[in-house]
């Protein structure tokens, strides 16, 4: 993993247990355009990555949780925010995987922190969160450290 990506991601290690950022054993990562059709990407994306580290078993719970990542940073961040410059990064989608754990981490340009919304059945959206909370074992945000704007959410799966 090249220092430019271990830099970016440093927030990451930031309440986790120890852990070598060196001792990543996969990483795979994709630049997602502003487009809702960016979240169907998210999941192919992460179905070839899971199936090339032999981690099949987790797509449902994964997929979803990266689909509302993505959702979010879309709906939240890019599309909900004209007031970025058109320089600014798109959403960034991170998948790594240690021999203990998998990250699924989701770049994005805007400042704000992620806000759950109450967990209303009946409502068609604003469960986002809620249902990264529930399927993952745990999730968070940083903003990005240094000169850069914008924020990374992750989830934390325990592997088998």
């Amino acid at each position: 993993m090249g220092t430019k990506v271990l830099t970016m991601l440093e927030p990451l290690w930031q309440g986790f247990p120890p852990v070598d950022p060196l001792a990543v054993s996969g990483s795979a990562s994709r630049t997602l355009p502003a487009r809702y059709e960016s979240v169907r990407c998210a999941r192919a994306f992460t179905r070839e990555t899971l199936q090339g580290w032999d981690l099949d078993d987790l797509f449902d719970s994964v997929a979803l949780v990266v689909s509302e990542l993505v959702t979010n940073a879309l709906r939240h961040a890019i599309l909900a925010a004209p007031e970025l410059p058109d320089a600014a990064p798109p959403a960034r989608l991170h998948l790594m995987r240690w021999s203990s754990r998998l990250i699924c981490a989701v770049r994005d340009p805007s400042d704000d922190s992620p806000v759950a919304g109450e967990a209303d059945s009946a409502a068609e959206s604003g469960r986002g969160l809620y249902l990264v909370d529930s399927f993952s074992d745990s999730w968070g945000w940083h903003p990005l450290a240094g000169a850069a704007h914008g924020k990374i959410v992750w989830a934390q799966f325990r592997l088998p």
